[in-house]
């Protein structure tokens, strides 16, 4: 990756968490934590308005956003992909959230990946191996992210494959 992209990517990363430290910067991207204060730097001297904690890393200041995002096709074909797995086996709600971001990634498309998302949207469909629809209850996997918000445990009971009920916490 060469270093314009590098440093753009590091920007969408500051946008996407509240606080991040630059050891995970450097990680992500398999560069030092000297590449990253540069990188960061980079950023600051092109105007973009970043705060540090130490210890804790880097923060974009808020009320400071990127301009709408740019989704390349790959991206888009992999989200319509995860969507259509989502069809087959997520619960209700789970796929009317996830439906209505798609709608909002697609507004913001260019032609020509509008184009491209259609033809994909047509033509990949996402079977179930035992033949029927999802058999989760509506609201479970968005009660599974509350939970893990909140941090609580949560009791799930479940049919296992010699037939019987078993029950993970």
């Amino acid at each position: 990756m060469n270093r314009i992209n590098r440093v753009t990517s590091i920007l969408i990363q500051l946008q996407s968490k509240k606080i991040i430290p630059a050891k995970e910067i450097a990680q992500r991207f398999n560069i030092s934590l000297r590449t990253v204060y540069r990188d960061i730097r980079t950023l600051e001297e092109a105007g973009i308005p970043i705060g540090s904690e130490a210890g804790k890393g880097y923060f974009l200041v808020e009320g400071f956003l990127l301009p709408p995002v740019m989704f390349t096709a790959a991206e888009v074909g992999a989200l319509i992909t995860a969507g259509k797995f989502l069809n087959c086996h997520g619960d209700e709600s789970f796929i009317k959230d996830f439906d209505s971001a798609m709608y909002k990634i697609k507004s913001i498309l260019k032609h020509g990946e509008k184009n491209y998302a259609q033809e994909l949207e047509n033509s990949i469909n996402v079977y179930s191996t035992s033949g029927q629809k999802n058999t989760l209850a509506d609201n479970v996997i968005a009660a599974i992210q509350t939970a893990i918000c909140n941090k609580r445990v949560i009791s799930i009971q479940y049919p296992a494959s010699e037939g019987k009920n078993r029950k993970a916490e």
